[in-house]
């Protein structure tokens, strides 16, 4: 059975950072590529960044300069690193692993507001 938990969202002001972790079960992790999505109110759910088993990595242009994804494939986990966040980075932010069809967490919120 395949699980992906995801922790680290929460309220947090402009500017300030936070790190979101996906901890993985059920899959070969070193070999499944994980990438973060993220969904605002009324919007569609959109890539943030994916890592590969090797640790190359891929930013969507707009969060290639905030964000940072890793993964540490001894704890089958990987994170996602926001720094300097803005007010439109405020969305459910989904972990995904890229193994048979494909699967999601089940999202984590993140709030910037003052």
């Amino acid at each position: 059975q395949v699980q992906l938990v995801e922790s680290g969202g929460g309220l947090v002001q402009p500017g300030g950072s936070l790190t979101l972790s996906c901890a993985a079960s059920g899959i070969r992790f070193s070999f499944v590529i994980m990438r973060w999505y993220r969904q605002a109110p009324g919007k569609q759910r959109e890539l943030v960044a994916q890592v590969t088993g090797g640790g190359v990595t891929y930013y969507t242009d707009s969060m290639k300069a905030r964000f940072t994804i890793s993964r540490d494939n001894a704890k089958n986990t990987v994170y996602l690193q926001m720094n300097s966040l803005k007010p439109e980075d405020t969305a459910v932010y989904y972990c995904y692993a890229q193994w048979g069809d494909g699967y999601w967490g089940q999202g984590t919120q993140v709030t910037v507001s003052s």
